[in-house]
């Protein structure tokens, strides 16, 4: 009995040394990971029980350049922003200034969607969830400048292609219109009240709403991308015009105040910033997401459902709640996980662009923090997921060079293709330049036109990185141009 209880003392003792976190193991993963995926520089942090158990940074802020990146090195957040624009109407909700199923118009009366009915029913809730029944229409604040006053009179343009909350589609400008109706509610711009209701109250003094904001700070990374098989480093692409849809900046430091701050239930050192009640709502399901318009991951992870919050994407993961969301922006990547049972946050960024290395990131750490004894190597398996997935893309790419007819020319002389055409939406301007056609897409991007076959040219970006895209034009009964779709867009018709 006496050697039984001895032992039963010495297993007592010894439970708490291996329960801890091996954070040395999970470095060394990182670094591993980092490589296989060729990101140039990474930055990860994870928290536990209130505790930061790491907040470090990895490899360079830029190819070429001796700077390495480190813990306060920032990085656009991109739509891991999502989440604060949902938690700052929260704060209005608890102030009685808006409630989420205010019809959108109580509060911006200008806002309108292509169907009056629709126009009507969509409610402040709906704007943060997807499912308001747009097509996707970032055209309107990628690479463009239009102006926010713009955006929103262009929404009544967007084509709605399934009833309202009847389906799903990412949607950032409908965060967009969130951030006004914050803007409106509150006084002040989304920006302005983010940074003093979140991230001054949360301590996160490194965190900026704007890529203007950000100029400030030195330590920043550079995106890069993947050209010709070739990692090259490229210009930042600031989406400022739709700021509450993902302009912030940060560090994985601020970060991880930021992830205490959400596991913590709205709370910063004991005071609560909302009621539990919408800190219940801000994180409940909202919207069914089909798997397949989830993420490819589906495919490893082989959730049970998969749900949208307000800012959260969700799904059962080892048979827990996992809330996450990712950001991308051309040549940046972040990634934010939670598992709220075992009080665990890990956030990833990344520069390089689309390097998924992020959510094998995320699940190691819920493995190697929050349900001990699996040991996936995520990092192997997802890439070989990805790297398939490129491989299809590829050959499909390679099928529509094969279907190019061969030693065909434009109906018409290419001065008959040039000139205006016009769409509500879109406004874009075909011009002839030094003989060759050239497309003004946005006041950023610019296609130049190579004839491909019949009356389908190709567009040629002037950002290097970007893919071609398809141009087509139409004639009309009397055998003259009569109009142009770009890609999968609406046909615009010639002035």
């Amino acid at each position: 009995m006496r050697v039984l209880l001895f032992q039963t003392f010495l297993f007592l003792i010894y439970i708490p040394l291996f329960s801890q976190p091996d954070v040395a193991a999970f470095d060394r993963y990182v670094e591993q990971a980092a490589k296989q995926w060729e990101v140039p520089g990474l930055a990860v942090a994870v928290v536990k029980d209130g505790k930061v158990l790491m907040a470090k940074g990895y490899g360079v802020r830029k190819l070429g350049e001796p700077g390495q990146v480190n813990a306060q090195t920032i990085y656009g957040i991109c739509s891991t922003t999502k989440a604060m624009t949902a938690a700052a109407m929260a704060i209005l909700v608890d102030e009685g200034k808006v409630a989420w199923d205010d019809p959108v118009i109580k509060h911006l009366p200008e806002f309108q969607l292509a169907d009056p009915f629709v126009t009507r029913t969509v409610r402040v809730r709906d704007l943060l969830t997807h499912n308001a029944g747009l097509a996707n229409a970032d055209h309107l604040w990628y690479a463009n400048n239009l102006g926010a006053k713009e955006i929103l009179r262009r929404m009544q343009f967007i084509p709605l292609s399934y009833p309202v909350r009847g389906g799903y589609t990412y949607q950032n400008v409908m965060y967009f219109a969130a951030g006004e109706v914050i803007a409106r509610v509150s006084g002040m711009p989304w920006s302005v009240f983010v940074k003093k209701r979140l991230f001054e109250p949360i301590g996160m003094a490194n965190t900026y709403s704007t890529f203007a904001e950000s100029q400030v700070q030195t330590n920043r990374s550079t995106p890069h991308y993947r050209v010709k098989g070739s990692i090259v480093p490229i210009r930042d692409m600031a989406v400022d015009e739709v700021g509450a849809a993902g302009s912030v900046w940060s560090s994985v430091e601020d970060m991880s105040k930021w992830m205490r701050f959400v596991l913590d239930s709205a709370k910063v050192n004991g005071k609560r910033l909302l009621k539990p009640e919408t800190y219940a709502e801000w994180l409940k399901p909202q919207t069914l997401v089909p798997q397949d318009q989830f993420y490819p991951t589906v495919a490893l992870t082989k959730p049970t459902w998969t749900t949208y919050a307000f800012g959260w994407f969700q799904h059962d993961y080892m048979g827990k709640t996992v809330h996450f969301h990712t950001g991308s922006m051309d040549g940046t990547t972040a990634i934010i996980g939670l598992l709220p049972s075992q009080n665990l946050g890990v956030y990833v960024l990344g520069n390089l662009d689309h390097a998924e290395v992020r959510h094998a990131l995320m699940y190691k750490a819920f493995d190697y923090f929050g349900n001990a004894g699996a040991n996936r190597d995520w990092s192997t398996e997802m890439k070989a997921l990805y790297d398939g997935l490129a491989i299809r893309a590829d050959q499909s790419r390679q099928r529509l060079v094969q279907q190019r007819a061969a030693n065909t020319k434009p109906s018409l002389p290419l001065t008959d293709y040039a000139g205006t055409y016009g769409h509500p939406l879109y406004g874009e301007v075909v011009t002839l330049v030094n003989g060759a056609l050239e497309i003004k897409q946005t006041a950023e991007l610019t296609l130049k036109l190579e004839h491909w076959h019949f009356d389908t040219f190709r567009g040629m970006s002037n950002l290097f990185w970007d893919d071609p895209y398809t141009i087509q034009f139409s004639l009309g009964p009397n055998g003259k141009v009569a109009g142009m779709r770009v890609g999968g867009g609406e046909e615009m018709r010639r002035r």
